[in-house]
């Protein structure tokens, strides 16, 4: 769980310009590897550490910037929602 110093820290991530950063500092999301044995605490803290940046990461060459709605409707739900539609 988060603490309140941890939330700024988060914020700062969140707030990074894609333009701004060198694609190569970026952690590659191929190269990370979850144990599936972990608990699901477990997994979600190691793929932080691993990842360093949720928010900007790359996947080979192509640089991935992760951006949530500030909603309560989870990705689950959206994805039930589109296949509804087709």
């Amino acid at each position: 769980m988060l603490n309140i110093e941890g939330l700024s820290k988060w914020e700062d991530l969140k707030k990074i310009d894609v333009q701004s950063i060198n694609k190569e500092d970026l952690t590659d999301i191929r190269n990370v590897l979850i144990d599936p044995g972990l608990r699901k605490e477990e997994r979600i803290m190691d793929f932080i550490m691993q990842i360093k940046n949720p928010y900007l990461f790359r996947c080979g060459n192509l640089v991935v910037q992760s951006v949530f709605a500030d909603t309560d409707v989870t990705l689950t739900d959206r994805l039930k929602q589109y296949f509804k539609t087709v």
